[in-house]
């Protein structure tokens, strides 16, 4: 197996962050009569000579901790487990309270306990757009204040532009991630089709696998994000990175032939029977176990479910597997490069919490730890600098990891990089564009009606 590229690495010693301690007083003596000190001057010096030194006692800490990882499989969780195992050990005055919640109801928890000023003291979210509505609030606490020179310099500058909002800190990332073709290649072998690179092959992939009776995709429509995925890299491959991010922006309008044309694609993707009929029924849970299985040759969906795939106690297709980015589309302003993705999964603090650096230290104990373990478990890449000296890459990350480092533009996945409610109106057209209730005109008519 290969080491990792110096290009996406650097490699540097890790300091462990302790929690400060609080030093415990004696309580003062009341005045006493000269002939008494005098008397008992002598006592007070043997005693202090055989009394052992005072120890400091730190502070007890309960910190309240939310987070999405609700699934022992997923990489992402395995890491946290590990990492959060590690503070324990080293941070023994602070109890950590955790709860888990799945990623589409969890977006709705964070959301009501926030507005209601019931958030917790740490929390998984997402930058950019998904976060804005809390830093606008004043409800997150600005954290590089907290960070040691260390910290300061083993963390990437080039994953927090999404975490910063007029120049300030809001939020550690742990991972980045590159939206994945996953292709079980033993699957395209043995039913004699290519695997694609560009678009035309992967409609006669498409058209390939059907003719077999096979499914050429899994996808969890009913839960909006995954299925958001298709649209967002067509729109990717058709409008490009620069013109995505523009419209994402407000600074150009979605009714634009790239955009509505990303919306035509995707419904004809459905007319060439590229998903499965019932995929409106199927969460990303439920979706994802078919491509596990073995079932589907096709499943597109973030860096992280790498770690799934090579986990060979749930998957049946581990090493059978190939990363491809999406495939590419000619005579477009897309570019093959250029990826959905980037770093916006992080921790952030809550500005009303008891224990501000407590909290604050241990995100980014957290995040600096994790953005090692969750690589090396195929859940994404690095956003602090790591150390990988004898460690093996798995090769399916290697994959990944070349194709990342080969990239000329991110686009980040829209419901992430619209705010509020937005970004669930996006999904909700991606539903009805595919579920044919919309046409792509009225999707992009829509997207420009979104507050």
């Amino acid at each position: 197996m290969k080491k990792i590229s110096s290009k996406l690495l650097a490699f540097a010693v890790s300091g462990i962050l302790a929690l400060s301690s609080v030093g415990c007083g004696g309580t003062p003596k009341a005045p006493e009569e000269p002939a008494a000190k005098a008397a008992e001057a002598s006592s007070d010096n043997a005693a202090k000579e055989e009394a052992p030194a005072a120890t400091p006692t730190e502070e007890k800490v309960k910190l309240n901790v939310w987070h999405l990882w609700t699934t022992d499989a997923d990489a992402n969780a395995k890491s946290f487990m590990k990492v959060l195992e590690q503070y324990k050990a080293e941070h023994p005055n602070v109890e950590i309270e955790i709860d888990a919640t799945e990623n589409e109801a969890y977006k709705t928890k964070i959301k009501t306990a926030m507005a209601a000023n019931e958030g917790p003291d740490v929390f998984f979210s997402w930058g950019a757009g998904f976060a804005q509505p809390f830093v606008d609030a004043g409800q997150i606490l600005p954290i590089e204040e907290y960070l040691t020179p260390e910290q300061k310099a083993n963390l990437l500058p080039s994953q927090t532009a999404n975490l910063t909002y007029n120049d300030k800190l809001y939020g550690l990332p742990f991972v980045s991630w590159v939206g994945i073709l996953y292709c079980n290649k033993e699957m395209f072998e043995q039913n004699n089709i290519k695997v694609p690179d560009t678009y035309e092959e992967l409609l006669a992939a498409v058209e390939g696998f059907n003719a077999k009776g096979i499914v050429p995709f899994s996808v969890g429509a009913k839960d909006g994000w995954p299925l958001m995925f298709f649209q967002n890299v067509l729109a990717l491959r058709t409008a490009g990175a620069e013109g995505s991010n523009a419209a994402l922006e407000k600074k150009v309008p979605f009714k634009q032939p790239e955009f509505v044309q990303s919306a035509q694609m995707l419904t004809d993707l459905v007319k060439a029977k590229a998903f499965d009929e019932a995929s409106l029924a199927f969460t990303y849970d439920e979706a994802k176990v078919a491509f596990l299985n073995g079932e589907v040759p096709m499943f597109y969906i973030g860096s992280w479910f790498a770690g799934e795939v090579q986990d060979d106690k749930i998957s049946l297709v581990k090493d059978k597997v190939v990363a491809k980015n999406f495939p590419s589309l000619a005579g477009t302003k897309g570019n093959k490069d250029e990826f959905l993705g980037g770093a916006i999964d992080c921790f952030m603090v809550n500005n009303n919490t008891k224990h501000k650096e407590a909290a604050a230290e241990f995100a980014a104990y957290v995040s600096e730890h994790m953005a090692k373990e969750s690589f090396l478990l195929g859940a994404g890449l690095p956003a602090w600098k790591v150390d990988t000296t004898g460690e093996t890459i798995d090769p399916l990350v290697q994959q990944m990891v070349d194709l990342a480092n080969g990239s000329t533009g991110f686009v980040l996945a829209w419901d992430t990089k619209l705010s509020g409610e937005a970004a669930e109106k996006h999904k909700t057209l991606v539903q009805e564009v595919f579920a044919g209730t919309k046409t792509a005109e009225q999707f992009a008519d829509e997207m420009d009606a979104l507050k």
